[in-house]
């Protein structure tokens, strides 16, 4: 007993060796950045860099070379030695380090680690020193999934080292939110024997040629009156367009926007960004005031661009430019081309106008989309959406012990899992701002909330009635990887 003890201590005194601290990070989700205004000290749990030698290509038994992969660890709340590891999964935009959101709570409910890889080729993960579309090639959903089997792999065994053991599994839980949370279920789906379970945040599983449900999802969202101001809006733009291109770019401070449609997509992402993220009032508030006291509906929907989409939540116009998607040196916006490169091979999700009742401009449709693959990648890229469904089955994923969630006014929750199926249930928040990852990160997300605050939600009670079914899952789960001995204490000592 006495050098069971002594063991113990001991374990514990090199735990407080190794853990790390609070820091400062600024994070970012699918397809658009968090507001840059905040400065709060709180926003991350850790910002530490910390560095492995990864596979470029996973594919190859000929090719070993390899790249400096970031990845982040956070131990304060870790139960040592035999507590889980959380595993969060970093998307499409450079990974700063482990975010202060919902995941903190779960960590120390659960008394994990949470350990958090950045994607490949984003942020300071690069294989290559430009992103020519040939050296692209090694950019997609499958070599990320290996990429992650092998840092667990690699973090299991750096553990076992440092806690001077063999041959013990910890029990692993992985979480991703949007893109990230569809790698969350393809992780389980691909390598069940590497984790207990996964949270699928508003996880986009669903690959899709024309996405037209993201603007009819956005039409329902906005209720009856903002819609129609929308619509007109639209009408109005379309036409000024006809007449004095200048002068309507000019108007929302997007003059650099030569091609017409760029310039429509981006005024459709604005308007999308409001629900998305949980702040449908800054968008219909005074739209629909405007339309009912005959006020220009352009003017006011331009000062909303201006001040929101690009001021507050800090868009970069440059963003929809296709001049500047085809740079491809090394830089802070990077990750706008490789984002593009992988909606232009794997998923598509083309965010095009409905045939009837659309909100977003008709031009924004499968040609401008396909249009702009070519002229960005080349004449060979295409999105293989039928090959992506096919290797991980869409919204018919035939996993186990995935946790699916889905804010109900989030657009991209119809490329979710939204049915539950046997040991993969689903759950819908629903509120008047319940959006993209609510779960996670609580509602609105812009100015950002720390710790996943749900109490800005339009119905608290329903994001926490969903979190308390996720952690009931979580803890059967991870229970069952202790007892089929995942885990063992004995192994240990």
């Amino acid at each position: 007993m006495e050098m069971m003890k002594l063991v113990l201590i001991s374990t514990f005194l090199f735990f407080l060796l190794f853990s790390t601290s609070h820091a400062h990070l600024a994070p970012r989700t699918l397809l658009h950045s968090f507001s840059k205004s905040s400065t709060n000290s709180n926003r991350s749990l850790t910002t530490k860099e910390l560095w492995f030698n990864q596979t470029l290509d996973h594919y190859s038994p000929l090719d070993h070379h390899k790249f400096q992969q970031r990845y982040y660890e956070f131990l304060d709340y870790f139960r040592v030695p035999d507590g889980p590891i959380f595993l969060k999964i970093c998307g499409e935009s450079s990974c700063d380090g482990i975010a202060n959101d919902y995941i903190g709570v779960l960590a120390k409910k659960f008394g994990a680690a949470v350990v958090s890889l950045e994607h490949r080729y984003y942020g300071k993960s690069l294989p290559f020193k430009s992103t020519t579309t040939e050296n692209l090639r090694y950019l997609s959903s499958k070599q990320a999934l290996f990429d992650l089997a092998v840092f667990r792999q690699y973090y299991q065994e750096s553990l076992n080292l440092k806690l001077n053991r063999t041959g013990v599994e910890n029990p692993w839980f992985v979480f991703g939110v949007s893109y990230s949370g569809a790698l969350s279920a393809w992780f389980r789906l691909k390598f069940p024997h590497l984790t207990c379970g996964s949270l699928a945040s508003s996880a986009v599983v669903l690959a899709v040629y024309n996405y037209s449900e993201f603007d009819q999802q956005i039409g329902e969202s906005a209720g009856a009156e903002c819609k129609a101001a929308l619509q007109e809006t639209t009408q109005l733009v379309e036409e000024r367009l006809a007449s004095n291109k200048k002068a309507v770019k000019t108007l929302f401070g997007a003059a650099g926007l030569e091609i017409d449609g760029d310039f429509l997509y981006f005024l459709a992402d604005a308007a999308a960004i409001a629900f998305q993220y949980g702040n449908p009032d800054k968008l219909c508030s005074p739209l629909v005031q405007a339309k009912k006291d005959g006020e220009d509906l352009v003017e006011v929907y331009a000062k909303y661009v201006k001040e929101y989409y690009v001021g507050n939540f800090g868009v970069s116009i440059q963003t929809y430019d296709q001049r500047h998607l085809k740079d491809t040196t090394l830089n802070e916006n990077t990750g706008d081309r490789l984002w593009w490169f992988q909606v232009c091979t794997e998923v598509a999700y083309f965010q095009v106008a409905p045939t009837n009742d659309s909100i977003r401009s008709s031009q924004v449709d499968s040609r401008y989309h396909l249009n702009l693959c070519k002229k960005v990648f080349g004449e060979d890229i295409y999105p293989e959406v039928d090959t992506t469904n096919l290797y991980y089955g869409g919204t018919n994923i035939a996993g186990s012990k995935i946790i699916f969630t889905n804010g109900s006014q989030d657009p991209w929750r119809h490329a979710s899992k939204q049915i539950s199926s046997p040991d993969m249930p689903s759950f819908v928040m629903s509120c008047h701002n319940c959006g993209h990852g609510t779960d996670m990160r609580g509602c609105p997300q812009s100015p950002f909330n720390i710790e996943g605050n749900a109490k800005n939600c339009g119905s608290p009670d329903a994001v926490e009635k969903v979190r308390h079914q996720i952690i009931e899952k979580m803890d059967l789960w991870l229970s069952e990887c202790h007892a089929s001995g995942r885990s063992s204490m004995l192994c240990y000592l």
